[in-house]
This record gives C-alpha cells, structure tokens and sequence, in this order.
C-alpha cells in the first residue's frame, strides 16, 4: 500500500553489490575472488552439504583481488551449499552470502 513520505524518516541505503566472483572450473575447488573494492574482514565461510557436518574455515582479512580457493573434496557437489559470512571496514554488521555448486 503506498504512502506518503516522511520528511523526517532516514533514506534507505543504497544497494551492496556482493563483493565475491566465483571460478567453477574445478567444482570440487572453485577460487572465490574479492572482486570489492575494500577489504574484508573477518572472513568465515561455511560448508553444509549431507554427506558430512557442516565445515567452517576461517579465512581472516580479504584483499581487494585477492583469491582464495575452497577444497570441497568429499563433498556431494549436487547438494552443497557454501556460506561466506564477512564484516566491511567501518560497519559493524555482519554480511553473508549463500550459493550451491
């Protein structure tokens, strides 16, 4: 239903554009790139597939540019999903982003 505005209420913020591109040549170890344009930090990404416990690895400070590859040996690619969780200098939230092979 639409309404009229509020002179007083804060904009929305602009869109984030996910800052990670994914290489799937190699399925069982895509390299996942901070294609940003500021470094991550306090990078996590986990692993939840049915054919084990989810696995997290830690991966600490992102680079602009900078790759990092994911080993998703013994996993079953058909039904994993990989969560990468990270924080943006200056901005207290955490980020996440979530996709399947």
């Amino acid at each position: 239903m639409l309404r009229a505005l509020d002179p007083s209420e804060r904009p929305v913020p602009c869109a984030y554009r996910v800052p990670w591109l994914i290489d799937r040549d190699d399925p069982a170890h895509p390299i996942l790139r901070n294609a940003g344009a500021e470094p991550l930090q306090y990078v996590r990404v986990y692993v939840a597939d049915t054919t084990e416990l989810p696995g997290t690895e830690t991966w600490g400070g992102v680079r602009p540019g900078e790759c990092r590859e994911l080993c998703l040996c013994g996993c079953d690619l058909d039904d994993t999903t990989v969560t990468v969780a990270w924080f943006r200098p200056d901005d207290d939230r955490e980020w996440a982003w979530s996709f399947v092979i």
